[in-house]
């Protein structure tokens, strides 16, 4: 569960970033970048274990490809896509459809029914997350617009939904770090060719000292940490219950915008962020009971 919150927290960092380069890096290109320089910093740690694991990961390598695409080539790069046209609140509204993303994967795939712990869990998670997206204000979530960027958000979260069902249903007998491996081996050729095809149209991504803070934050805490964190959780809890911890980012996201924007906390940050706490503590009840 902790590791979960701490996933989720690098991935609020990660909206952020994708909020502030709309428009000044190219979204393909920071993706690539990202992916790379993840696969550049893990694989001197996990080189010798891809090597042990060889023929286990060639047997699984459809699974692999799946995985990676999924996740490496499609999901975050859909996310800055759809940041060059779309508000920061939209993209954390959208993704708030990954829990029924991860349960219609889990009924087809998985065959599995949430407890009622679970969706009275994610009842309170989702008020806590309304409040703070609506500003304390329900008239204010009727006037929410939507435009093309948001249907970009959708389909990532679809392929990130059934990301998580794969996880759990694949489960490869390797070490974690050696499937990330595995799957940035994978996943960063897929990239290439979308890359290249933006960097004809655009050029060069500038190198500035804010281009090289983005890659860096998003290779470590958003790839590598979250990732790992992310995995684990849905071994763990499974990816219905894991993905109700999505619910987190508007909280997460709002708290950094209070530390590092100077935005003021307000009433229904803090009543938000409870209601949302106390949901994913009810719906991983019966599983931190064991």
């Amino acid at each position: 569960m902790a590791g979960l919150v701490v996933g989720t927290l690098a991935w609020a960092g990660n909206a952020l970033i994708a909020r502030a380069s709309a428009g000044l890096l190219p979204p393909v290109g920071l993706s690539f970048w990202r992916w790379t320089t993840a696969l550049l910093l893990l694989l001197p740690f996990t080189a010798v274990g891809l090597w042990r694991h060889r023929r286990i990961l060639m047997a699984h390598r459809w699974q692999v490809l799946v995985l990676a695409g999924l996740s490496i080539s499609t999901y975050n790069t859909l996310l800055y896509l759809a940041a060059q046209s779309t508000t920061a609140i939209n993209i954390t509204l959208v993704n708030t459809g990954l829990p029924v993303a991860a349960f219609i994967w889990t009924l087809i795939i998985l065959r599995e029914w949430p407890s009622r712990a679970t969706v009275c869990g994610a009842m309170l998670s989702f008020c806590g997350l309304l409040v703070i997206l609506g500003r304390g204000d329900p008239q204010s979530l009727l006037g929410l617009q939507f435009n093309p960027g948001d249907l970009i958000m959708v389909v990532a979260v679809l392929a990130w939904g059934l990301y998580s069902v794969l996880l759990r249903r694949w489960m490869l007998p390797v070490p974690g770090f050696v499937q990330l491996a595995a799957m940035l081996l994978c996943g960063v050729p897929m990239l290439l060719p979308f890359y290249l095809w933006e960097f004809s149209y655009t050029g060069a991504m500038p190198l500035t000292l804010h281009t090289l803070g983005a890659i860096a934050y998003t290779a470590v805490m958003a790839s590598l940490v979250a990732y790992m964190a992310w995995n684990n959780g849905v071994k763990v809890l499974g990816p219905g219950t894991a993905s109700l911890f999505s619910y987190l980012m508007p909280v997460f996201t709002a708290l950094l915008g209070v530390l590092l924007l100077g935005e003021v906390l307000r009433w229904y940050h803090l009543v938000g962020g409870s209601l949302t706490f106390l949901g994913l503590l009810l719906a991983t009840w019966e599983i931190r009971k064991r």
